[in-house]
């Protein structure tokens, strides 16, 4: 991973630049490209982006929920594919430049595929659990496509939905919290979530 992808100062310009887009007419499109892009090479989750249009327009957070949901699982299926069929030409660039892609995530990543092919897919598309490394590798280690893509929508669905929903019903004395407190949150709601279909599972 390159030091200079990691450095808090450019994290942190990224972030702003990201922000930016909700207050041009272009927030819209840039939502759609960055949860795209954010499924397969790009640092920045579409969060708070979707936050800041969804105060901007409360009326239309679901929409773009939607909308963000669509682009993630489109970059999710790019990933896939670069992984299944560009992987060894592409490793070197993601290695070194990518944040989050690494010879040590794809190990831990595959002992998980062994075993939970389905659930760990939606576990990192529902928590801050870096999503590019499941995509990328779901690819390079021939998941079922379509386990994969049914992971997806329901964990990019569920994580872009629930926050559009919270900010359309309290809007924005709730928005500085979950921008404070949302990879928690998701973390802790994945946990559950996942729990308790295990539970269901033992006990029929």
């Amino acid at each position: 991973m390159s030091e200079d992808a990691t450095r808090p100062g450019l994290v942190r310009r990224l972030y702003d630049w990201v922000l930016h887009w909700a207050e041009t007419p272009y927030g819209v499109g840039a939502l759609f490209l960055l949860a795209m892009a954010e499924s397969s090479f790009f640092p920045i989750p579409p969060d708070p982006l979707l936050i800041a249009l969804c105060l901007g327009a409360a009326t239309k957070s679901l929409r773009f929920a939607a909308i963000a949901t669509a682009a993630s699982v489109i970059g999710g299926v790019i990933g896939y594919g670069i992984g299944a069929g560009g992987w060894q030409v592409l490793e070197p660039f993601f290695f070194q430049y990518v944040p989050g892609v690494s010879p040590h995530a794809f190990g831990r990543v595959q002992a998980l595929y062994d075993r939970w092919d389905f659930w760990a897919i939606f576990f990192a598309g529902l928590t801050p659990i870096p999503y590019k490394v499941f995509t990328l590798s779901a690819g390079v280690f021939s998941i079922n496509f379509g386990i994969f893509l049914i992971a997806s929508v329901l964990s990019r669905g569920l994580r872009f939905f629930i926050l559009a929903a919270l900010i359309y019903k309290f809007g924005t004395p709730i928005a500085g919290f979950i921008d404070r407190y949302f990879n928690w949150l998701v973390t802790v709601f994945g946990v559950l979530l996942v729990a308790g279909f295990v539970l269901i599972k033992m006990v029929l």
